[in-house]
């Protein structure tokens, strides 16, 4: 497996958060690619071409972008925002786009049909382009999410896999959850946390929340897994030393459970 990081999370600007990523490491990072000075709509010419020099300068790669507008897909705006960083981030060689779809449940509505509807637009779009939309574990349980990716009859949309998300929000059992996707998992998170209430969570540092993430690794080689290991840190005072960490917990890991560590 490869462990990477998202950039973001550095709170620095993106040069400086790829030298300090560089520095921990890792083989790859995830931005985001929705507004600002990294978005779909300007990276052109002598702005893409200085974002390839600094990720080869600094010997790294995208695990994957990260394309989450705050926007379900029942609104047919984002789709065509979503397209647009599918084609943008494969011309910095990613295959790989993440976001989060929206709630899913399993009675049918016409919410729920027009989800499905603009995800298999997404999903025949993303494999025209040989790459992957990839819906980021939330808030339902992981056979829901299944159910409707076998729904749509295309294999572009697949799933970026975060277990803290299905402790946190959905209560559910990431290392179980593992198995029940493994035919759609590209791209994972390493993030944890633990549910505080009905609608509350808390998000804390690898190995001090509910992902036993012995048995998550272990689950994610049993089933083939050899992507990234994306470490996602999106609170406390010192994300720098709360990712240095991480990327030490997760290196640990994978040594005790006997999985090589692709750099």
């Amino acid at each position: 497996m490869k462990i990477g990081l998202i950039s973001d999370s550095f709170r620095l600007p993106f040069a400086e958060s790829i030298k300090a990523a560089s520095k921990l490491g890792v083989s790859g990072v995830q931005k985001y690619m929705t507004g600002g000075e990294f978005s779909a709509d300007v990276l052109f010419g002598d702005k893409l071409k200085e974002v390839k020099d600094i990720m080869n300068s600094n010997g790294l790669v995208f695990s994957a972008i990260c394309g989450d507008f705050g926007v379900d897909l029942d609104n047919d705006e984002v789709v065509e925002k979503s397209m647009r960083v599918l084609e943008k981030a494969k011309v910095l060689d990613c295959h790989i786009v993440t976001t989060h779809i929206g709630h899913l449940y399993e009675e049918e509505d016409a919410r729920m049909e027009k989800i499905r509807k603009n995800a298999r637009k997404l999903a025949e779009f993303a494999d025209s382009i040989g790459s992957y939309f990839a819906a980021e574990t939330g808030t339902e349980k992981a056979p829901v999410l299944k159910s409707f990716l076998d729904s749509l009859g295309a294999k572009g949309l697949r799933v970026n896999y975060d277990p803290a998300n299905l402790v946190m929000v959905a209560a559910d059992d990431p290392v179980a959850g593992v198995y029940t996707l493994r035919d759609y998992i590209v791209h994972t998170h390493a993030k944890d946390g633990i549910k505080t209430g009905d609608k509350t969570w808390l998000e804390l540092p690898l190995g001090q929340g509910g992902v036993d993430f012995d048995k998550y690794i272990a689950a994610l080689n049993d089933i083939g897994y050899t992507g990234y290991l994306t470490i996602e840190r999106e609170v406390g005072d010192d994300p720098a030393a709360d990712i240095g960490m991480a990327v030490g917990f997760l290196t640990d890991k994978l040594s005790k459970l006997g999985i090589p560590l692709e750099k």
